[in-house]
């Protein structure tokens, strides 16, 4: 009788398990797709740990990450919809925001500025006073010319007297030995490439050079669009993008595993130094990751638009938000926080 029983109990096990199957196909996952700024670093880890660890499927979500695209910038393709999410800078999202670009930050991916322009020591480069006849490599961006005429206005020195060239793609550091004095880097990945190359820097961190330079670099951005007709889509994406990051800070050593398999182009020992010195940084002493301030965002555009280098205000309000991150137990946070 129970040899009987059992063989009678199978196929309606696995008649329940079709039936179970089939409805769970019913539920389609929603297309989703983010565009890096870079080629993938631990500026992303997050990202990637939230769709290795299930968190986007568990929001209904079938994230896809991609690459830039010479078709136009993060913001351009994110404000148009041709990219769902997209990770920029504060720098780019105010430029894009007078530029009539609707793109919103969503998150701040690290709480304080961890950039600066770097030097070998041996040049003894420690304010932009000393930046006077020595040469600069960067990327050709008009916001690089900007940025260090307003720094060495501050010390009173010479603009004219710093040579600029641009370096493109070239390797930083080799060009530091080899063809300019100073370049500005972000010190998360390029300058825990230099400790590993035993090559000691001098530092000029913008976050000490001005409260107003400690902006959001990089950030998590969205379109205008997308936050009025897919609220509860942008909501689900973010509470995704929080737990990956929240991982990331928790478990520094697996998350980089997460971002070597995801990298396979990038130096994984690399990848595990930068990773252990960036993943505090995340949410650093914020409330919550991904914490936002209007302060934040008020004193680096009303400094720009004191030294003529953004053509108009912006409205700090509309350039951000933290509505869409998860709410933290006991705590409240709005646009206005300051």
């Amino acid at each position: 009788m129970k040899k009987s029983f059992s063989l009678l109990l199978v196929p309606v096990l696995l008649l329940a398990g079709l039936l179970s199957g089939c409805g769970s196909e019913t539920k389609a996952l929603t297309p989703v797709t983010v565009m890096l700024d870079w080629t993938p670093n631990t500026n992303h880890t997050g990202l990637f740990a939230a769709l290795e660890k299930g968190y986007f499927q568990e929001q209904g979500l079938d994230v896809k990450i991609i690459q830039p695209s010479s078709d136009g910038t993060v913001e351009q393709l994110v404000a148009t919809g041709k990219a769902d999410f997209g990770v920029s800078q504060q720098e780019q999202v105010t430029t894009a925001r007078t530029n009539d670009i609707p793109v919103v930050s969503l998150a701040a991916i690290l709480q304080h500025n961890t950039s600066g322009f770097a030097s070998v020591t041996s040049k003894n480069i420690l304010t932009a006073k000393d930046f006077e006849g020595k040469t600069y490599g960067g990327w050709g961006l008009p916001s690089e010319d900007a940025m260090l005429k307003a720094l060495m206005q501050k010390e009173n020195a010479d603009f004219n007297k710093l040579k600029i060239v641009n370096i493109g793609a070239a390797d930083q550091l080799t060009s530091l030995n080899k063809d300019i004095d100073l370049t500005w880097i972000f010190y998360g990945w390029t300058g825990i490439e230099a400790e590993m190359r035993n090559m000691a820097l001098n530092m000029i961190w913008l976050k000490d050079v001005d409260p107003a330079l400690d902006f959001y670099t990089p950030v998590l951005i969205t379109g205008e669009n997308m936050t009025k007709t897919k609220p509860e889509l942008v909501r689900s994406f973010m509470k995704a993008v929080s737990e990956g990051y929240k991982y990331a800070i928790s478990n520094p050593s697996d998350s980089a595993e997460i971002l070597i398999r995801n990298a396979p182009e990038a130096n994984p020992e690399l990848i595990r130094k930068s990773q252990a010195w960036i993943s505090p940084k995340y949410q650093d002493d914020a409330a919550r990751w991904g914490e936002q301030r209007a302060v934040v965002w008020e004193r680096y555009a009303q400094w720009l638009v004191d030294r003529q280098l953004l053509p108009k205000m912006i409205e700090p309000t509309k350039a951000y938000t933290n509505d869409f991150l998860p709410q933290t137990q006991g705590s409240s946070y709005g646009t206005s926080d300051k």
